[in-house]
C-alpha cells in the first residue's frame, strides 16, 4: 500500500459516494486518481500464450518405478501463474504492515488463509520489510517466519507473491539492498511455492535516487533468482504516467511485468485501465491493488467498486485483480510510526470487518474468482432493499431534495427510495444515482427503467441515462417521460439509448424537481 499514506488522502477527497439511511441519504467522499498512455522497448522474457493456473510444471510419470517429483519452475510458468492469479493483499486485522512479523501469529494467519481460499484465492501477497527483518543482514528467526508463513499459505493452497523494500528510502545502498534482498529470495529461487518478487511497493520513478538504485539492484536479485517474475508496482497517484517512467527507465535493466495499483473513479475503470496497458506495453500488467475504503464509502458502493474493477479488467484482458485487502484493521494494528496509522480510510478497506464479520464485497471477489456472473442486478440494490447504510445509490444536488429510504409504499419488497418537497438548481434536478457493473464502450445499446409512483406531483421527476468521456467530461443525456402530475398508480418510465462516441462511463439517474408532492421509485433495471 502507499508508502506515506497517499491513498486515503486521495480517496477522502474525491469520489462522492452515500449511504441510504432510514431515514435519508447520507453522503460521504473517497477517490483516487487514475492513469494515461505509452508505449515502446520489450522486456528480455515473453510469457506463453497458454497461461498456467500454477507456476508448477508436473512430468509425466515414467515407467520407472518411484515418485513423480515437480520439475523446478521455470520464469515462463511463473510469469504466466502471476498472470491469472486470484491474489488477495493480506496483514493479519491486528498487525498490519511491519506488526505483522515482530507480532507474528501463526494460528491467527493460518485462520486468515483458510478465508481467503474459501473466497477461491489462489495467491497471497505479503510484504517484507527491511527494518523488520534486519538489514543488510536478514535475522535468523524473521527468515523462520517468513518460512513458516510460507508453509501456512501452501497448507491452504496459496502461492505466494513477495514485495520488498516497502518503507524505505536507503537508496544510497544498492550493494547493501541487493545482498539483503537476495538473501531473503534465494531460498525460493526454485521453490513453486513463491511465484514472483515486487522490488519496491510503489515505486516512485520521478525520484532519480530511487531509479539508479532499482538500475543496480535487479541484476544482482536476477542472478540470484533468474527464474522468479520480478516487477515493480506504481500508485493510483503515479499511474500511466509512473508506468511509462519506469518502461522507458529501466530499459536496460528489464522487468519483466509492472504492477499496476487501481483506486480511480470505478466507473471508468475500463478507460483507465486500458491506458495504463498502452503506458506499459510491452510489458503485460496485472492490478496488485484495488479497492475502496468503507470509512469514506458505503460497504454497498465498496461492493459496486469491486464488481466494475473485474469486469473491466475481464474486458482489457488482464487475468489478475488483487483486492486490497482481506481484513479492516483494528485500533492500534498498524505501527504508530506509520503516516499510514493516523489516516481512518486506512483501516476500513477490507473484505471483511476486523469482527471476521464479511462485508457485501466478500461476496463479490467470491462470485468472480468463483468463475460465476456478476451483475448489476446482484450488486446495484435495484430494488432499494439493501439494509440500511449498504446501498450504493448515491445523491446528487441533495441540497435542493435528498432521497429517502421509504417503506410506506413499495412496489414489490418493503422499500422504495422518495422524494418529497424538492426544489431544483440551474445544475439539474436533484436526484439518486448509481453506475452499471458492465463497463461502457462507445456504440453499446443501454436499457434503464424503474417504476414511479406520485401524490401531487408537480416539477419533473424521472429517469435519466448520463454519459461522460474518460476525463469526466458530461457528454449528455437521454431522458424516459416524466410521472404524470398528481397522484398516479405505478408507471414504467423507461430509457433506450446507445453509448456516443467517446463514452467512457454512465450513469443512471432517478430524478425529481420542482415537486411538491411526493414520488417513489422501486424495481430498477440497467443493462
Amino acid at each position: 500500500m502507499t508508502r506515506h499514506g497517499r491513498r486515503a488522502a486521495v480517496l477522502a477527497s474525491s469520489l462522492l459516494l452515500s449511504v441510504f439511511a432510514q431515514t435519508g441519504v447520507a453522503s460521504a467522499a473517497a477517490k483516487k486518481p487514475a492513469p494515461a498512455p505509452a508505449a515502446t522497448k520489450k522486456p528480455t522474457v515473453t510469457p506463453p500464450t497458454k497461461p498456467a493456473t500454477k507456476p508448477v510444471v508436473k512430468p509425466t510419470p515414467s515407467k520407472a518405478a518411484g515418485p513423480v517429483k515437480e520439475a523446478a519452475p521455470t520464469l515462463a510458468n511463473r510469469l504466466a501463474a502471476v498472470r491469472t492469479a486470484k491474489t488477495i493483499n493480506y496483514y493479519p486485522s491486528n498487525a498490519g504492515w511491519s506488526a505483522m512479523w515482530t507480532h507474528f501469529d501463526a494460528v491467527k494467519i493460518e485462520a486468515d488463509l483458510t478465508k481467503a481460499a474459501a473466497l477461491g484465492a489462489d495467491t497471497v501477497r505479503v510484504i517484507v520489510f527491511p527494518t523488520a527483518f534486519g538489514y543488510p543482514t536478514p535475522k535468523a528467526d524473521y527468515a523462520t517466519k517468513l518460512s513458516k508463513f510460507v508453509s501456512i499459505a501452501d497448507g491452504e493452497g496459496l502461492s505466494v507473491k513477495l514485495t520488498l523494500f516497502d518503507w524505505w528510502a536507503g537508496y544510497s545502498d544498492a550493494a547493501g539492498s541487493a545482498a539483503w534482498a537476495k538473501a531473503v529470495l534465494a531460498p525460493y529461487a526454485n521453490d513453486p511455492r513463491v511465484l514472483s518478487a515486487e522490488l519496491q511497493n510503489e515505486f516512485d520513478p520521478t525520484d532519480a535516487d530511487a531509479v539508479a538504485w532499482v538500475r543496480k539492484l535487479i541484476p544482482g536479485v536476477r542472478a540470484a533468482v533468474p527464474t522468479m517474475p520480478l516487477t515493480l508496482s506504481v500508485s493510483g497517484t503515479t499511474g500511466q504516467a509512473g508506468l511509462t517512467r519506469i518502461r522507458t527507465a529501466l530499459a536496460g535493466t528489464p522487468l519483466d511485468y509492472l504492477d499496476f495499483h487501481f483506486y480511480g473513479n470505478s466507473e471508468r475503470a475500463l478507460a483507465e485501465i486500458r491506458k495504463a496497458q498502452a503506458a506499459a506495453a510491452p510489458y503485460p500488467i496485472v492490478i496488485g491493488e484495488t479497492g475502496l475504503s468503507t470509512a469514506t464509502g458505503s460497504e454497498g458502493e465498496q461492493a459496486a467498486y469491486l464488481a466494475r474493477v473485474f469486469e473491466a479488467a475481464k474486458v482489457a484482458g488482464i487475468g489478475s485483480v488483487a483486492p486490497w485487502t482481506l481484513s479492516d484493521f483494528s485500533a492500534g494494528a498498524i505501527p504508530a510510526n506509520s503516516a499510514v496509522s493516523k489516516i481512518p480510510a486506512q483501516y476500513k478497506f477490507g473484505l471483511y470487518r476486523a469482527d471476521g464479520s464479511a462485508k457485501p464485497a466478500a461476496a463479490v471477489v467470491k462470485t468472480y474468482w468463483t468463475g460465476q456472473a456478476i451483475t448489476s442486478a446482484s450488486v446495484l440494490d435495484l430494488g432499494f432493499e439493501a439494509a440500511a447504510g449498504n446501498s450504493p445509490w448515491r445523491p446528487y444536488l441533495a441540497e435542493d431534495g435528498a432521497a429517502v429510504r421509504a417503506r410506506d409504499t413499495a412496489r414489490t419488497g418493503t422499500w422504495s427510495a422518495k422524494f418529497s418537497g424538492t426544489n431544483r438548481s440551474d445544475t439539474g434536478l436533484p436526484s439518486v444515482r448509481t453506475a452499471p457493473v458492465t463497463p461502457v464502450q462507445p456504440g453499446q445499446k443501454w436499457h434503464a427503467e424503474a417504476w414511479a409512483k406520485g401524490q401531487n406531483v408537480t416539477g419533473t421527476s424521472e429517469i435519466a441515462l448520463s454519459w461522460f468521456d474518460a476525463g469526466d467530461k458530461w457528454l449528455g443525456q437521454a431522458s424516459s417521460k416524466p410521472v404524470p402530475a398528481g397522484t398516479s398508480g405505478w408507471t414504467r418510465l423507461t430509457v433506450d439509448t446507445t453509448a456516443p462516441a467517446g463514452a467512457a462511463s454512465v450513469q443512471l439517474h432517478l430524478k425529481s424537481g420542482d415537486n411538491k408532492g411526493a414520488v417513489w421509485f422501486d424495481d430498477v433495471t440497467l443493462s
